[in-house]
């Protein structure tokens, strides 16, 4: 009767910690069973509904603090792995991608390339280049923003690979 009475309530109210319908009627479960194994020794000395839900949110804390734990667990792994990856690895992926910049960079209108070769790898502030190349400022920031733009659209592929090289050498 019990069963019947609060499991579907306990199963809702586990799920709006956990929002996971399988693990929140997995948590009510092991929660019955506990009970019914303790039976004979379980002292119940409030109501059983406010005793019952006690034990759900407590057991729905603890999945939500093992879950951390192991997603913390996993960041580091994946760190450690970053950081203890073959070296060589990392030099064919970095020339993989260089190439694959420069072949970006070869499909930019000239004028366009050349702003953005001088902002990127001789990092010279916009004003610098438009003085440099005798064009407006603005012309110089509607040159980036194009060099830019066909760019993101060229490496999109390779942006998981950029990001862990920088994050390599970040670290």
């Amino acid at each position: 009767m019990i069963f019947r009475t609060y499991y579907q309530p306990l199963c809702n109210y586990a799920y709006t910690f956990l929002q996971d319908k399988e693990e929140a009627e997995e948590i009510v479960q092991s929660t019955f069973l506990n009970v019914w194994e303790k039976k004979e020794t379980l002292s119940i000395r409030t109501a059983v509904k406010p005793y019952l839900y006690a034990m759900v949110r407590n057991a729905c804390l603890n999945v939500i603090k093992h879950e951390k734990i192991k997603q913390k667990h996993a960041v580091e792994e994946l760190a450690i792995g970053v950081h203890s990856h073959d070296s060589v690895s990392h030099a064919v992926a970095g020339s993989e991608l260089e190439l694959k910049i420069q072949e970006a960079m070869e499909k930019l209108p000239e004028q366009c390339r050349l702003v953005f070769k001088l902002s990127r790898f001789e990092e010279l502030k916009y004003s610098e280049i438009a003085e440099q190349l005798n064009i407006s400022i603005k012309t110089v920031e509607n040159h980036m923003g194009k060099a830019l733009k066909i760019m993101r659209e060229q490496l999109k592929d390779y942006l998981p690979l950029l990001i862990v090289l920088m994050n390599g050498f970040l670290n």
